[in-house]
Parts: structure tokens; C-alpha cells; sequence
């Protein structure tokens, strides 16, 4: 049955991330997944979470959640995104669902989407994360892109998108991250989020926020901006969150899908088919990681804590980016002053894919393929390495003038 398949190909940021684990060299960087590090290169734990985990220690809980998960967690998580006196709050126009982090929402969505035939195609930012589309098309949307840099590769075309948005027929969906745009690190203005609000409600097209990274960006309210704007001035709409960033739950896989409706009558007939759409895929969800971000959300003293350590790992974030900037500017005839104005922990960096196998194959720095890379993987060890492999291969400098191992 199996014996005529032949292998996939390698996941573009996983799989790299697996060869990076089996190089041998010493002084080789790791800029390619998603993780917040420390300056020691490690994932840090919240003291509100180690408390969390603390108070949740006890007595073995091992019956099923309910399909949605827990509905606390879903409450507070959606408070985070729209904010606690959110109309929308109120009047029960929501349902929230405890997903599998942010790749689950997003196929809790796809899988709900596809299955009442809500929209056939789903159209998202060119460049976008390498696995929306994926994800979409296996439930048996249809995908597209429109403009989103511009020419360099650098800053947003803010024109060029708007006109491609214009152009999309009345009734699809448009994907977009909410804030911290992954791949390239490059956001709408605020004023930029409001005409493209107002253009998705009059061409009725379905908003579909991907917001993986709220608190990395302006803050933790500023980055909720674009999600607020269209919960109050767009009736239906998706947004989908994940914790593994902010909250540095990772492997706990903790996130939701919460999708906005016209009314609590509404939200009621859309629970049923959400819920229908996780049964057949993964039943209901895990209870841990949820349970930790529902006593720290809930506990106020828990939540200062957490929101200031946040904070912290933000302005870290900013500082690296300004540093890094200011390194390759002393260093290499290229411009990247365009990551310094970026946000969230991922920079579009400019690197071709040629020169970002040479800082592999040469220098053991990695960065995906495309030439993202995340910036919360830099350091004040690796920093400068990092900067001089870069000039060495841009500036087509002898590789040897590099040290070996940076």
C-alpha cells in the first residue's frame, strides 16, 4: 500500500531547524523558528507562569473538556484581544474556542469554513507565514495572494495592496496577521489598519486575523488594534490568537479561534457547526497550558507580572533590532536600516536565497530560506558574529576574513 510514495520535502523552517540541531560547529546561530531566547539562548519562564503552574499543582484532573475547551480560558482570551468592556463582549456576538495554538485555529477555521461552504477562497499577504497556505488548501479552500511589500522588499506597498484588495470579489476572505507580520516584520500604520477596515467592510469581504504575536510589536493593547477595529466596525469576522509566544508556552500547543457574529442568536448556530468542525479533527483540547493562561489572565496580580516581563522581552526585542542595524551599517554596503523599523520578533532581512546558503554552508548562520529571520534569536555573544558573516557575504568580502566559528 506504502511502497510507491515518495518522501515529502523538508518543512521550510522545521526542517532547516533540523539540520541546524545535527551541525557540528561550535559557534553556529540559530535565527530560523519562532522562540523567544534569552541572552543565554534559552526560552524563559514567567514568574506569573511558574506561579500559575504552582497553583495548578494537585490532584489528578483527567476528564474531558468540553469540545471548546475550557470556556473561562476562551472568555479571557477573547477579553485580551477585543478588550473587557468591548460591546461585542457584552451582547454575546462571539464564540471563542480553545484550539491547539495558532496552526490549530487556524484549521479549526479552515475546517469550519470549508464545511458550511461559508467561502471558497482565501486570499492572504504575499509573503505570508509558509503555512497558511497549506493549511487553508488541505481543508479544500482555494488560496491566493495579494501585493504587500514593496519592490526593495523592505517597507509595506500600501498602495499596490489596496488596489488588489479592491479587486477581490464580494464574499471571500482575506488573511492577514494582525500585528508583527510574519514573515517580514512590516505592519500597517494605524491609519493604514483603518482604511483597510473600512474596505474589507465595504467590499464584504471576511477579516481572518492571524495574532500570534500581541505584546512583541507597540504593547499589548496597541497591538490589538487592527482586531478591535474590526470588531467594532465589521459584523462577522475570525481572529485567531496563540500563547506559545507571549506567554512562552511553546510545547503546551495553547491557542484559540474566535469568531465574531451579528448576534447572540447567531453565535449560538455558529458554536454548534465550530464545535461539529473540532469533533472531527481532534475531539476537544489538552487542559494544562490552557489552565496556566486562564490563572494568570484571572489573577490580577499574576497578570501585572506577566504583562511587565512581556514588556521587558519587547523593548529586548527593540534594542536587538536598533543594535543589529547599527552593526551592518558600520559593516556592509548594503542597507538594512529597514529592520530597525520593523516589529515583532521577525525581520524580512533582504538576503537572497544565495547568500543566506553561504552564511549557512560558510559561517553556520541560519536564517530561512526567503531571508527571514528572528531577531529574538540574537545575543550579545552572537550579535556581532552574525553581523560580520553577513558583511563577508554581501559585501563579497574572502570568507576567511571571518572567524571560522562565528
Amino acid at each position: 500500500m506504502f511502497q510507491n510514495l515518495t518522501a515529502a520535502p523538508d518543512d521550510p523552517i522545521l526542517g532547516l531547524n533540523e539540520k541546524f540541531k545535527q551541525d557540528q560547529r561550535s559557534g553556529k546561530v540559530n535565527l530560523i523558528v519562532g522562540v523567544y531566547q534569552d541572552e543565554s539562548g534559552e526560552i524563559p519562564e514567567f514568574q506569573a507562569v511558574a506561579e500559575a503552574r504552582r497553583r495548578l499543582a494537585g490532584p489528578h484532573k483527567a476528564n474531558y473538556l468540553p469540545i471548546e475547551g475550557d470556556p473561562a480560558y476562551g472568555t479571557l482570551a477573547t477579553q485580551l484581544i477585543l478588550g473587557s468592556d468591548a460591546p461585542r463582549m457584552a451582547q454575546g456576538a462571539w464564540v471563542a474556542a480553545q484550539t491547539l495554538g495558532g496552526t490549530g485555529g487556524l484549521r479549526v477555521v479552515a475546517d469550519f469554513l470549508a464545511r458550511c461552504q461559508v467561502v471558497q477562497t482565501v486570499w492572504h499577504t504575499n509573503p505570508t507565514w509558509v503555512n497558511h497556505q497549506a493549511i487553508f488548501q488541505a481543508a479544500g479552500l482555494q488560496t491566493a495572494a495579494f501585493p504587500y511589500l514593496d519592490a526593495a522588499g523592505k517597507g509595506l506597498d500600501f498602495t499596490a495592496m489596496m488596489a488588489a484588495l479592491e479587486q477581490i470579489p464580494t464574499g471571500q476572505a482575506v488573511l492577514i496577521h494582525g500585528c508583527c507580520h510574519n514573515p517580514t516584520g512590516v505592519d500597517p500604520t494605524p491609519a493604514q489598519w483603518q482604511e483597510i477596515v473600512t474596505l474589507l467592510k465595504q467590499r464584504q469581504l471576511l477579516p481572518i486575523l492571524d495574532c500570534a504575536y500581541q505584546g512583541f510589536g507597540a504593547g499589548l493593547e496597541a497591538d490589538a488594534l487592527a482586531c478591535r477595529l474590526v470588531s467594532e466596525q465589521i459584523d462577522e469576522a475570525v481572529i485567531i490568537q496563540s500563547f506559545s509566544k507571549n506567554f512562552s508556552l511553546y510545547n503546551q500547543r495553547v491557542g484559540a479561534a474566535i469568531f465574531l457574529t451579528k448576534s447572540q442568536a447567531e453565535a449560538q448556530v455558529l458554536r454548534s457547526q465550530v464545535k461539529a468542525a473540532i469533533r472531527a479533527n481532534y475531539s476537544n483540547p489538552p487542559q494544562h497550558g490552557a489552565a496556566i493562561v486562564r490563572t494568570v489572565l484571572g489573577d490580577s496580580e499574576l497578570r501585572g507580572s506577566w504583562q511587565a516581563e512581556l514588556e521587558d522581552m519587547r523593548q529586548r526585542i527593540a534594542t536587538l533590532r536598533q543594535r543589529f542595524a547599527a552593526s551592518l551599517r558600520e559593516k556592509c554596503a548594503v542597507d538594512f536600516s529597514h529592520i530597525s523599523q520593523q516589529a515583532g520578533m521577525f525581520s524580512f532581512s533582504g538576503l537572497t536565497p544565495e547568500q543566506v546558503t553561504r552564511l549557512r554552508d560558510e559561517f553556520g548562520v541560519y536564517f530561512v530560506g526567503n531571508g527571514r529571520m528572528n531577531v529574538a534569536g540574537l545575543n550579545e555573544s552572537n550579535l556581532e558574529p552574525t553581523t560580520r558573516a553577513i558583511a563577508a557575504v554581501v559585501n563579497s568580502v574572502v570568507p576567511d576574513t571571518v572567524p571560522a566559528n562565528a
